[in-house]
């Protein structure tokens, strides 16, 4: 299947990449369909809305940066999108590029993805020490 992206323009997708948000992402809640893409510098992606070109997000896996990273997200949550054990968990932080080059990275709101059936969320930690804009470098350990 063919996308359009906002950064490399008409993509070709496999039917794996493809995940769906069921209550959307906060502030995003209309938006369901996204494709994963895996960015050309490691060790981004990509979750680009697959029905809007200009809604993409990018993400990386918190624990690259930050190995002591625990998001306690309720069961429930993600009994929601099928996920009954954390080895069918991916998780992804939002990362936001600053002006000033500076790297943030949101640990209170991770994404959970279910590896197996596609389905995603967006988690809410109430943990103090994640926070929505953690500064992040990823040569070194920083949390």
């Amino acid at each position: 299947m063919e996308i359009l992206t906002k950064v490399y323009g008409p993509v070709e997708i496999d039917e794996k990449q493809k995940i769906v948000f069921p209550e959307g992402l906060y502030g995003f809640e209309n938006i369901k369909d996204f494709a994963l893409i895996a960015a050309e510098q490691t060790p981004f992606f990509y979750l680009q809305s697959i029905t809007n070109k200009d809604v993409a997000f990018i993400l990386i896996d918190p624990f690259l940066f930050c190995p002591e990273y625990e998001p306690d997200v309720d069961n429930d949550e993600l009994a929601a999108i099928g996920i009954h054990d954390p080895q069918d968990a991916l998780v992804f932080a939002i990362i936001t590029i600053r002006p000033d080059s500076n790297m943030t990275a949101n640990l209170q709101g991770p994404l959970i993805v279910n590896r197996k059936n596609r389905l995603g969320r967006q988690a809410i930690l109430s943990d103090p020490r994640w926070e929505i804009q953690h500064e992040i470098e990823i040569v070194e350990e920083s949390c």
